[in-house]
């Protein structure tokens, strides 16, 4: 008996971890925006190798009530969309895989890598 519940819990455990490959795949390269902190210095931000798929609220810029990031540079191998709003929501832009960096005036909160949620 003993060994019949050892077998279904191994069995259980490799289909599980079998319907999670491919699940976490991450854009390749490097993505960069600028941010003002609270002293007035211009900081620049790069996220390496970020998760495709998912909505990224960035770092000391990705909350409504915060001054945006701008300026971003996609230097990866995916399409990003660059949301104005946190949570990828309001105004989007989308910036090509290996792309030139935006001007400064492009301003940015939070970010989608690969294809856009429908």
């Amino acid at each position: 008996m003993k060994l019949r519940s050892t077998l279904g819990a191994c069995l259980g455990a490799v289909v599980l971890v079998l319907s999670m490959t491919g699940s976490a795949q991450a854009a390749e390269g490097y993505f960069h925006y600028k941010y003002v902190d609270g002293y007035g210095q211009e900081q620049v931000v790069t996220l390496h190798d970020p998760l495709s798929g998912h909505c990224v609220n960035l770092y000391a810029v990705g909350d409504d009530d915060e001054l945006p990031g701008y300026g971003p540079h996609n230097e990866t191998d995916t399409p990003v969309t660059v949301y104005l709003g946190a949570n990828c929501d309001g105004a989007s832009w989308r910036l090509k895989a290996h792309g030139n960096p935006a001007k400064d005036t492009l301003e940015v909160r939070s970010v989608r890598f690969g294809d856009p949620v429908k």
